[in-house]
């Protein structure tokens, strides 16, 4: 089929029904308002889905209804390169898969797909040490317990919400389950799939369970083989140490750089540029850049890039030099125990303050690799209480439902309008096809040269006076524009 490949343009990322109620609005709202800002778009999960809005999927060959069709993501492909996830570590448990084996049992053709505690462990417990070594997301060992229809239970592997049953990647038959998925998706309009909870499917007894080698290796060399015919490009999601993404780079893959938004932060609120400036010089340079996502603000991300005690600070003045922000939003009492991540949108995580916010977008435009801007990002939008409220989900602060008067609106924002020419011109200027050239600069400041042959865009950030500046060539002159 024919679609957008992979560009050099920055990727919107987006629910399908956040910008008007469905894909059709979605594809109307981009075309009217944001087609110079935006190249491609990562379509979060719009699949069936019984929870975590999207990430507990049902069947990844059918679109929700709700949304719309496989014609609209195609229509969508043909005037964006699309992003889908696939989450290779887990499937819904209303999914006719799991479905089917708590039916049958042994007997189910499915049986090999889920990780069964008799078959992983030795003596189908694990001890107590085991338990501690793993990588987990709950205060005891990950399962759920699965109740056949002849009256017995087995526990079987649960990272996540009970909604979200662990798949055994080792498998013949999920090696089979996965490379059908994925080859289904790049036949419909997908240029990049992103590996959602990658790290998590290496499991592997006595081992944390998470980016388990040489398994992860494994797992990743057989996908981006799966895609290799259709052209489509891998992108593995893993929120941990930045080595991880390292080491994924070494080889050659895209990966994310869930470290520049705290980098950021910590720049903009003590006035200091040297922790992002060394981030600079040794991060991948085959990127996506993010400040953020569906999920909050990383923090585990920029252990050791960040000393501890500057991570706590950033960490806890987000509370303080944050608009409208909370810790308890961050705690059970709103269904959140995220310890990796803050849950605040951008925006108001720098205080509502437009000045900052530009800088930051500016910074992460001029960085290595392709820019991401979350739909809230987009629209410089503030902390949603209301939703928080309504919903007691931590998340949901930015997570907003934005309605096309909505957005008609939000546009004609100056702090808006001046991140949508920002976005446009680092689309178009030729200069973001060449080098990065990270140049000498004070303890509070941040300069950055874009340059491709006689092209070139050169940016001046201070982090202390609030000021931005952009230096670059247009038909031969040089122009400069004072953005803050």
């Amino acid at each position: 089929m024919r679609r957008k490949m992979i560009k050099n343009k920055i990727m919107l990322i987006t629910y399908a029904d956040s910008m008007g109620h469905n894909l059709q609005d979605l594809h109307r709202i981009l075309n009217t308002y944001f087609s110079d800002a935006i190249g491609g778009v990562h379509i979060l999960p719009f699949f069936p889905s019984s929870g975590d809005r999207g990430f507990a999927p049902i069947d990844y060959h059918k679109v929700d209804e709700s949304f719309g069709s496989w014609e609209d993501i195609l229509a969508l492909s043909r005037d964006y390169y699309l992003m889908y996830d696939y989450m290779i570590n887990h499937i819904s448990a209303h999914s006719s898969y799991y479905q089917d084996f708590l039916q049958k049992k042994d007997a189910s053709e499915y049986r090999d797909l889920f990780i069964r505690y008799k078959d992983f462990w030795k003596n189908g417990e694990p001890t107590q040490e085991e338990v501690d070594a793993i990588y987990k997301r709950k205060p005891r060992a990950p399962y759920t317990d699965a109740r056949f229809a002849d009256g017995t239970t087995e526990k079987v592997w649960c990272t996540f919400d009970e909604e979200q049953i662990d798949i055994n990647c080792k498998s013949d038959t999920a090696r089979k389950f996965i490379r059908e998925n994925l080859s289904f998706l790049a036949e419909h309009g997908a240029s990049i799939i992103r590996l959602d909870a990658f790290a998590y499917a290496t499991k592997k007894a006595g081992s944390s369970c998470f980016f388990v080698e040489p398994d992860v290796w494994e797992i990743l060399h057989e996908t981006v083989n799966d895609l290799e015919p259709y052209q489509v490009t891998i992108l593995s999601e893993i929120h941990e140490h930045y080595t991880m993404q390292q080491k994924i780079a070494e080889q050659g893959y895209y990966v994310y750089d869930f470290a520049l938004p705290m980098l950021l932060l910590n720049a903009l609120y003590y006035g200091q540029s040297r922790y992002l400036r060394y981030w600079l010089e040794i991060c991948p340079r085959k990127q996506f850049t993010t400040l953020d996502t569906h999920d909050g603000i990383g923090v585990v991300d920029v252990k050791d890039l960040l000393p501890d005690e500057e991570i706590i600070r950033t960490k806890d003045d987000i509370f303080k030099l944050g608009a409208n922000v909370k810790k308890i939003y961050n705690t059970a009492a709103y269904n959140n125990l995220d310890i990796y991540q803050v849950n605040c949108t951008y925006y108001s995580a720098l205080g509502d303050d437009d000045r900052k916010y530009l800088i930051a977008r500016a910074v992460q435009f001029f960085a290595p690799g392709i820019p991401q801007v979350y739909y809230v990002g987009l629209l410089a939008g503030k902390n949603d209480l209301k939703l928080l409220e309504e919903t007691k989900v931590g998340r949901n602060i930015n997570r907003h439902y934005y309605t096309e008067e909505e957005i008609r609106e939000q546009v004609s924002r100056p702090v808006v309008r001046k991140l949508l020419e920002l976005m446009k011109f680092r689309n178009t200027h030729p200069a973001f096809d060449g080098a990065f050239i990270l140049k000498d600069s004070n303890e509070q400041s941040l300069r950055i040269r874009r340059e491709n042959g006689a092209e070139y865009a050169e940016l001046y950030a201070d982090f202390k006076e609030l000021r931005l500046r952009i230096i670059y060539s247009k038909n031969g002159m040089e122009k400069t524009d004072e953005i803050v």
